[in-house]
Formats: structure tokens, sequence, C-alpha cells
């Protein structure tokens, strides 16, 4: 599959994604890249927020990450992606911090370096070719890459609130809207909405 195929592909993930959440569509792979970014970012940010300090080591079983363990692996996953595009490549250090205060700090500085990145992508650029580990990636394939590892990471993450009684920010967001939401789920294509 080229290049462009699959840039085609990823906006059109994308913007099934977003239509089933109920989200106006920019036109454009630049404009729906990013706000498939935004809300996977409120998200995370979110549930990073609501989750009590003290469930930040809770584990559903010993060979899962914690909840804090997610938290740390989406700000350096982010740290690294986001700041290679931005043309100086940092790793996190998210991964050595176990309070709620240091984690919540380090995802958001992960959020800060994203935001650059997903405002330097526009159309023109969206399949310019960027250095990354041992090969090169289109700047929108990498980008994409990024929402969606951080959807698989916010699925995990809403897991572990349900098994502690909170109700995860996007299941809550469609019930303040009206959809279904609540302890009872929702679920749809547009993500995880546990």
């Amino acid at each position: 599959m080229n290049r462009h195929t699959l840039i085609a592909l990823q906006a059109v993930i994308f913007s099934a994604s977003a239509f089933a959440q109920g989200m106006a569509l920019p036109p454009g792979i630049a404009a729906e890249t990013k706000q498939v970014y935004t809300s996977v970012k409120n998200n995370l940010i979110a549930a990073a927020n609501a989750m009590p300090e003290a469930n930040y080591s809770f584990a559903p079983v010993p060979e899962e990450m914690t909840f804090g363990g997610w938290v740390a692996h989406v700000a350096d996953a982010q740290t690294g992606i986001c700041s290679t595009l931005n043309g100086q490549t940092r790793r996190g250090d998210a991964a050595t911090k176990t309070s709620k205060p240091d984690l919540v700090t380090a995802l958001k500085a992960s959020f800060d370096e994203c935001d650059k990145a997903y405002d330097a992508l526009t159309d023109a650029n969206a399949t310019e070719l960027v250095a990354y580990g041992r090969g090169q990636n289109s700047r929108a394939g990498r980008l994409g890459y990024n929402s969606a590892h951080d959807q698989e990471c916010y699925g995990s993450m809403a897991v572990y609130m349900r098994i502690k009684g909170i109700v995860p920010p996007s299941t809550a967001a469609r019930a303040n809207a009206g959809g279904r939401g609540g302890s009872g789920g929702g679920r749809g294509m547009g993500g995880p909405g546990r």
C-alpha cells in the first residue's frame, strides 16, 4: 500500500471515529487529524484528573500496568514521538514518577509538545517524510499513530476507572450531551467509550 493510500485510509478511519462521536468534520486531513487528537487529549487529561491519587497504584492484576503507569506511558511515548516531529528528539521521564501531581504534570507537558507537532501539520506537509527510528514516516502517519496509541491507552485506563466505580470522561460527556452513557456504557465506532 503506498503512502498516499495509507494517509487517505487514516483520514477515513479518523472521520468515521469523529462522526460516531458526533463531531463536525472540517475539511482536510490536517484538520481531521488534529480533531481526533484533541478529543483523545481531552479524555486522557480528564481521566488523569478524575482518578484519585490513591488509585494511581491500582492494577487489576499484577501483570498489568498501574493506572499511574498508563499515564506515564502515554506521557513518555508522546514526548518521544512529538519531539522527534518537532526536530529535537527527547525522552520523557514520566516512568520515574509515581505521584498523581507529578504524572499529571508530565502528561500535560507531553501534550504541550504534541500540540506543537499537530499545529505544524498542514494538508500540504501531511505526506512529508520525516526521519523516525531507522526509517521514515509521513508526518500525518506518525501523528495518526500517536492518536491511535493514545486511544488504545485511554481504553485501558477507562477499564481501570470502571473497576473503581468512576465513569470515564468519554462516557460522561456523552451522558451529559443526552446520549447513552453513565454506568451502562455507550460504545460505538468513536473510541473506547467505556
